[in-house]
């Protein structure tokens, strides 16, 4: 019969590897002893983490990964910012302050694009005239003839506003804060005034971006990672209860804030305005009409700065939430991605588990071009990238709606004559009004998804404004319902 080995039996090959040497010293013995025990530690410590990776597995599957998905300046890091201050108001006060240098940002960059636009303009000017070329291309049609005592009449009256040429010698010479800017004089002063202020702006955007440059996503622009917010806290608190750098802004914009209000305020720059040969972003007017309250000492950003403040995202950042649904907690993972052309190709890891999508096209853009691609229309390039998300495999079954945002400033624009088919040639003679250019817009957008829809998916669509706290706020309310519901279902719980 043959004989069966124990698990203590000497046959055993487990038992002679493990068995210790015969002449084995008690100082050996106990460094055995201390291998062996560290070595259960170990193995203990990586089935506890195996344990709590099953968990967090188990768990996360209940969760909903929601992307936020559309081109660079499209609104999507606003839209994240309402989710935050609806679902998470304590994260959002915290970052509070960080929010200050990005307001000094755009108000330095908006006041640095003005001076450039205007210093340009005088730079194609012949200097002969008591006003500029600029000036008279601007302003002319609107101002009366005045009074000549020279041989040729003049055709210009001295009371408009800024003149880039040097000033006659009937031209008044003092201009006050509230009063338009006369002769190239007064703007060269203005100019070197608030040169210290416009210095700052690459400081501020190191700052920010840490110096992080991205290739191949527009010119000038400055992106920042995720958690740039605790760590702009972080180096403001390393010295000893002050930034420096953000103090010595706020002091000289507290400083400028006549000089910054005079500028903003003058006929000529209001006129370049509306002939849309300064072109500022989209958060410029916001911000310097707010100019006396912002350069105020110990300016601390509201609401609505926060939500209006303008910085690119570089990469993927992730917002976790818990949103409660009808007495149900569920943790949703807000994914804000960076929408520049050269950025896109990070969004592809984040399709294969998502649950639901929110694009967002600013309709507003129909007159811009892409900052990578000067030769490519923004709503152009918004419905290819719709394209490609509703054709997308991995995407089908994803829950899907559409923000057509910005149409507070549709309107502002429609409103100041701008002609949609002077840019969207297609558009042809329909009418120039809100109505009907949202109609034709959200009609290209629901084209390309019934092209592209075999599994039959509803498009949720809304018209918004995502810095309207109130409106936008509902709108994530009956968004989330929906999502949850498509959640539910595809679940299989309903």
């Amino acid at each position: 019969m043959m004989r069966t080995s124990s698990i203590r039996s000497q046959d055993d090959p487990l038992s002679l590897a493990i068995r210790p040497p015969p002449e084995e010293t008690d100082t050996d013995r106990h460094i055995r002893l201390q291998h062996e025990a560290e070595a259960r530690r170990i193995s203990e410590q990586i089935d506890e983490e195996l344990r709590s990776e099953r968990e967090k597995l188990k768990k996360s599957k209940s969760d909903v990964k929601l992307l936020l998905l559309g081109q660079a300046e499209s609104g999507k890091s606003t839209l994240q910012k309402q989710f935050q201050l609806m679902y998470s108001p304590a994260s959002l006060e915290s970052e509070r302050m960080s929010w200050r240098t990005v307001v000094y940002f755009n108000v330095v960059r908006s006041i640095k694009k003005i001076l450039t636009t205007l210093e340009t303009f005088d730079d194609i000017d012949d200097g002969t005239d008591s006003q500029s070329t600029l000036e008279r291309q601007e302003l002319g049609d609107y101002l009366p003839p005045r009074a000549s005592s020279s041989a040729t009449p003049s055709i210009h009256s001295s009371q408009i506003g800024v003149a880039l040429s040097p000033p006659s010698p009937t031209s008044p010479t003092s201009p006050t804060a509230s009063s338009p800017i006369r002769g190239s004089t007064a703007i060269s002063d203005l100019r070197r005034r608030l040169l210290p202020l416009t210095n700052t702006e690459p400081q501020l955007a190191d700052r920010l971006s840490g110096g992080v440059a991205v290739s191949g996503s527009g010119k000038g622009e400055v992106y920042v990672r995720s958690g740039w917010q605790a760590r702009t806290i972080q180096k403001a608190l390393s010295v000893i209860d002050a930034d420096p750098l953000v103090d010595d802004v706020a002091r000289m914009l507290e400083q400028s804030r006549e000089d910054i209000r005079t500028l903003w305020e003058n006929q000529v720059v209001r006129a370049l305005i509306t002939s849309r040969k300064l072109k500022l972003d989209e958060w410029s007017e916001f911000f310097l009409n707010n100019i006396s309250r912002i350069s105020a000492r110990n300016y601390v950003p509201s609401t609505d700065d926060i939500l209006h403040a303008r910085i690119q995202t570089m990469g993927v950042a992730e917002h976790i939430f818990d949103v409660d649904i009808h007495g149900k907690t569920v943790t949703w993972h807000l994914f804000d991605v960076g929408g520049a052309r050269g950025q896109r190709h990070s969004w592809v890891p984040y399709f294969d588990d998502a649950n639901a999508i929110i694009f967002v096209s600013p309709i507003s853009a129909f007159d811009q071009y892409l900052e990578e691609d000067p030769r490519t229309n923004r709503i152009d390039d918004s419905l290819q990238l719709f394209t490609q998300i509703c054709s997308n495999q991995l995407l089908k079954k994803v829950h899907l709606v559409l923000f057509l945002n910005k149409t507070d400033i549709l309107k502002t624009k429609l409103e100041r004559g701008l002609s949609v088919s002077k840019y969207i040639l297609s558009y042809g003679d329909r009418p120039n009004e809100f109505e009907s250019v949202v109609q034709y817009f959200r009609a290209h957008f629901l084209q390309v998804h019934r092209r592209n829809n075999e599994n039959r998916r509803v498009l949720y669509t809304h018209l918004t404004n995502v810095v309207d706290t109130k409106a936008t706020q509902s709108i994530i309310g009956n968004v989330r319902d929906s999502i949850f519901r498509g959640y539910l279902q595809s679940a299989a719980l309903v």
